[in-house]
């Protein structure tokens, strides 16, 4: 009995995930459209954490968004204001968000809106500044913000109207088509970047902004292979979130991380966090950089992984080995293992290298726990110390407490119903 009612909550969290519609509809001021911000909130990526037991590389975010804010001129006004309890920190996953790396979003920000047109839900995440020295990965040098404001008032305003001239983008369409072209979704977004210029640049020519602005946003998104990441996350949360708190179901909902815990959220469990420690990526350095001046492993962009792409779908992607570390095989051979942990093949998502497969879907903490497989990642890798920003990529895996915390809650909850 008990194993029919998670069979079936299970299959009805699939249905959901399956039938998602992610859809960019508009480009907004995170002040304006997130539910629950104000001008004094910012938000981060992974399960919650204070300002105190924040990483490096998110307290440099906090303080690049505090400048950027005009609530801090430097560092040290920026530091004190964090400390005075002033600011309210809140998880992104909180409020129909999410953030790459730090994952820090201030009120003024741009966002992306992604709506998923099967069921109404709304998500949310910052424009994707590229590699290096940036803001997710803790930068905030006068660069930083230089670039961050022009963003606001060049990119996303240009962006904006040209999307409404373009109409609605159906998101889910496009990430099966890039991971036919040998993205994976997460680390390697070289087809989405390019497939959403070539919806947009038309767009874009037609806006009112001069020929030097409109010039100036098609080369800074043709120079950043990531900024279609920036999609793929919302688009995956928009999926994800109406499938989570399905009484009964044993699949994670959300995958997270701070740089200093990793947690997880399961459908049948409500808005509980599961955390272990975050951990170290192993992965490739840019020169001048090793596994000494890295963070732990930090960002809301394991939602992709949750939703069944990323790390889930590197046998698309064979030449993310070169980012990431590895070989083709490691790649096929990481996306054959995530079968064993998950409930399903995608509907929509398919894998050209492996016959068309669908990607692996929805992880089950219980296939977690008795294979001891756990979720394939890959991702950024953040210098351990603010200010300085990203020095490589790799690989990680969440740790195994969490699964186990999650699996052990979930059967208390059954005993609690004199279910077992």
């Amino acid at each position: 009995m008990v194993e029919e009612k998670i069979e079936a909550a299970n299959k009805k969290v699939l249905e959901i995930i399956m039938n998602g519609q992610p859809t960019l509809i508009d480009v907004g001021v995170a002040g304006e459209v997130i539910p629950g911000m104000t001008s004094k909130t910012i938000l981060h990526a992974g399960p919650p954490v204070t300002w105190e037991k924040m990483c490096g590389p998110m307290k440099g975010a906090v303080i690049g968004a505090l400048i950027y804010e005009g609530l801090a001129k430097n560092e040290q006004e920026a530091a004190e204001l964090a400390s005075s309890g002033e600011m309210v920190f809140a998880p992104c996953h909180h409020h129909g968000a999410v953030g790459p790396m730090a994952g820090v979003v201030s009120a003024s920000m741009p966002v992306w809106i992604v709506q998923n047109k099967a069921y109404g839900n709304k998500a949310y995440c910052t424009f994707n500044e590229g590699l290096g020295k940036v803001l997710r990965y803790g930068a905030y040098s006068s660069e930083v913000i230089e670039r961050l404001k022009w963003m606001e008032k060049v990119l996303a305003s240009i962006i904006k109207e040209a999307l409404s001239l373009h109409g609605p983008i159906d998101l889910k369409s496009m990430i099966a088509q890039v991971l036919q072209m040998g993205d994976e979704g997460h680390n390697r977004n070289k087809a989405g970047t390019s497939l959403l210029i070539r919806e947009l640049a038309s767009h874009i020519l037609q806006t009112k902004f001069s020929e030097r602005d409109k010039a100036d946003v098609l080369e800074f998104m043709h120079g950043n292979d990531h900024f279609f990441l920036n999609l793929t996350m919302p688009a995956c949360k928009s999926t994800l979130d109406p499938a989570h708190g399905i009484e009964f179901s044993t699949i994670v909902t959300t995958m997270a991380r701070n740089g200093t815990e990793f947690g997880i959220r399961v459908s049948g469990l409500g808005d509980r966090w599961f955390t272990g420690p975050a951990g170290k990526v192993q992965g490739l350095f840019f020169p001048g950089f090793s596994e000494e001046d890295a963070n732990p492993d930090i960002g809301d962009s394991v939602i992709t992984e949750t939703a069944g792409i990323g790390g889930f779908a590197m046998a698309a992607a064979p030449a993310i080995v070169q980012f990431v570390g590895g070989s083709a095989r490691d790649a096929v051979n990481s996306t054959l293992k995530m079968y064993e942990i998950t409930a399903a093949e995608n509907n929509t998502y398919k894998i050209p290298a492996l016959d068309f497969r669908g990607t692996p879907t929805g992880i089950d903490i219980r296939k977690v726990v008795e294979t001891d497989i756990l979720p394939n990642i890959n991702t950024g890798i953040a210098h351990k110390d603010p200010g300085v920003g990203q020095v490589g990529a790799g690989l990680v895996k969440p740790p195994m407490k969490c699964f186990e915390d999650a699996l052990e809650a979930f059967v208390e909850n059954l005993e609690a119903k004199n279910l077992v």
